[in-house]
């Protein structure tokens, strides 16, 4: 990319008009969200938000986007090229939409289904409006071929004309245990297409086509520049991180995920060489995924204030094997692609930053997404239910702040699934949803919290799927921070009692965290306990007074202050300052 292709010669907007389009182009995105959640018949959407929608040019790229799950988008302009190539620009009408969820055609995992609708002004093609939403149960199965992990739609035209294929919704409505939501899910993506393209269309009548498609232009050349500008902070240099997906549910053996970050100049080359070979488990991770998950790890480094569209693109250069579990060949499993695949992808580069950037990296999250998805049968109706959640961990320490507590991966801003809605729409209890003690990897800005979830299955029920990790280690931390928890998975019986069922029990075994097909009676419940986010710097640099803060406030025990902080407390849990500096200077004297 040449300076002249980034340069201000091209901006024709005045400021104000330039910001009007900026500004509307996310408006549309968060339009077309709002239309979304307030109108699906799912919970996994209108509760948890797992869903995406996004507005490209002409050229398919990303002008504008709202903040939803960041794995979907940077993923989603492959999805819209390959219902492209399938139907064609120059035989697309209006109301036309295109729907996909294939891994291997630019989607991620088969849950997440794509619908692509072109926008067009008086007859002009002036770009596609792309909403991306997790529906419930296509596509859940552990399997080692991608063919048992549910349906699969490669390009197909949902809606010609704005006559909806009734004929394409029946099979896919035939294909999922809860037919209930799918008709009224794809209404509201339709919803959320229609009110993209309302947006755009406002803005091309008030504007003019030639300045909308001059304000697309504009805002990605801004976005460019904003990029170049940020990594040319960084120091020259070549970069090295790896994180791990713990096994992939047919071995033990952990699956690693290698990054090198070679930075020259005002570009950055992301090379995943030495990344293991893909694997027989559903963890593996199709182009479109590894790449997105690439472009929103390095967005929190690479000012993250600039507008999110495709000018991020431009400054990096992508290297990923083909056959690696990174970039696996048809039909290698992907059900865990966003899930767990991402989240370690995202580990990877965090630590290879952490030698680039040390005074900026934050520390790792507990790196993953800990999706599962249930089954249940209503004990008086026999009717099965499915339903899923996603039980967050801590994010790691930053150089200014501790970690948050309990909030999803980056790799989303979903949320977990509200106790009153499940409760009310399926028969389980939410008998725990607690922050957990020590959980927090220590540092001097420590990091965020775990939390403890238990679902009582009141009828007979099944976890159909589990993807999770940190069960042999927890997240690591940065500049001399500790370690977060390890995560756990484990059934609790009619009786009370707990027993593991993936990842280390109480005599150090370790069990496979991939879980398909575990079994619960009625009364038995599901406990996962996440893991905390890393910790940043040393922990004995830590203000003792907020150490006993984090006592008082159930973050941290007493026992955990003495150990890990140095922090000496007395019987009213205030700080006892001279057994802590002596505590510390025999530490220090080790």
């Amino acid at each position: 990319m040449t300076d002249t292709h980034a340069s201000t010669a091209d901006r024709t907007l005045d400021p104000v008009t330039f910001e009007v389009m900026r500004r509307g182009f996310e408006y549309t995105c968060e339009r077309m969200s709002q239309v979304l959640q307030k109108s699906s018949f799912s919970p996994i959407i209108y509760d948890m938000v797992d869903f995406s929608n996004a507005v490209f040019d002409a050229d398919v790229e990303l002008i504008g986007q709202t903040a939803n799950c960041p794995v979907h988008i940077a993923a989603m302009h492959f999805s819209a090229r390959a219902s492209l190539e399938r139907y064609p620009k120059e035989d697309l009408q209006p109301g036309d939409v295109i729907v996909l969820n294939d891994p291997y055609m630019g989607g991620t995992h088969t849950p997440d289904v794509t619908l692509t609708a072109p926008i067009f002004y008086e007859d002009e093609l002036l770009g596609f409006a792309v909403s991306r939403a997790h529906w419930t149960d296509v596509g859940q199965t552990m399997d080692t071929h991608i063919a048992g992990e549910g349906l699969r739609l490669p390009p197909s035209k949902l809606v010609s004309a704005g006559v909806l294929n009734q004929d394409l919704v029946a099979i896919i409505k035939n294909m999922t245990r809860t037919p209930q939501y799918i008709e009224g899910d794809i209404q509201a993506q339709l919803g959320a297409l229609w009110a993209g393209r309302d947006e755009i269309l406002r803005l091309a009548g008030k504007y003019g086509t030639a300045t909308l498609r001059q304000g697309m232009s504009e805002v990605l050349t801004y976005t460019e520049i904003m990029t170049r500008r940020a990594i040319e902070r960084i120091p020259d240099g070549r970069y090295e991180g790896t994180d791990y997906v713990d096994s992939d549910g047919y071995t033990d053996d952990p699956v690693v995920a290698r990054v090198a970050l070679e930075v020259k100049g005002d570009r950055i080359h992301v090379d995943m060489t030495g990344s293991d070979l893909q694997v027989e488990g559903p963890i593996n991770s199709p182009w479109a995924n590894t790449v997105s998950a690439i472009y929103y790890s390095l967005k929190f480094f690479l000012n993250p204030a600039a507008p999110a569209n495709a000018g991020v693109y431009r400054q990096i250069d992508i290297t990923i094997p083909e056959g690696t579990w990174l970039n696996p060949r048809w039909p290698a499993p992907t059900l865990g692609c966003t899930t767990a695949a991402s989240s370690k992808v995202t580990g990877a580069i965090w630590t290879a930053l952490a030698h680039a950037i040390p005074d900026r990296i934050v520390a790792s999250t507990y790196a993953e997404c800990n999706w599962f998805t249930a089954s249940v049968a209503d004990p008086e109706t026999r009717e099965v239910q499915v339903f899923s959640d996603l039980p967050a961990g801590g994010w790691g320490g930053t150089p200014f702040n501790d970690g948050m507590h309990v909030t999803m991966d980056p790799l989303g801003n979903c949320q977990n699934l509200p106790a009153e809605t499940a409760e009310l729409l399926f028969p389980i209890r939410y008998n725990a949803f607690e922050m957990l003690t020590d959980s927090a990897g220590p540092g001097r800005f420590r990091g965020g919290a775990g939390v403890r979830l238990e679902v009582e299955f009141v009828g007979r029920g099944q976890i159909i799927t589990m993807e999770s990790s940190r069960t042999r280690q927890g997240s690591p931390g940065t500049n001399g921070g500790g370690f977060g928890s390890t995560q756990k998975q484990m059934r609790r019986n009619a009786s009370g009692t707990l027993e593991t069922i993936g990842g280390t029990d109480e005599t150090g075994n370790w069990l496979p965290q991939m879980l398909g097909g575990v079994q619960f009676r009625p009364g038995e419940s599901f406990v996962f306990e996440s893991g905390g986010g890393g910790g940043w710097g040393d922990p004995f640099g830590r203000d003792p007074e907020s150490v006993a803060r984090d006592v008082r406030n159930g973050i941290v025990s007493r026992a955990a202050a003495e150990e890990h902080y140095g922090v000496v407390l007395s019987g009213d849990l205030t700080v006892d300052d001279s057994a802590t500096t002596t505590r510390r200077a025999a530490a220090l004297a080790r």
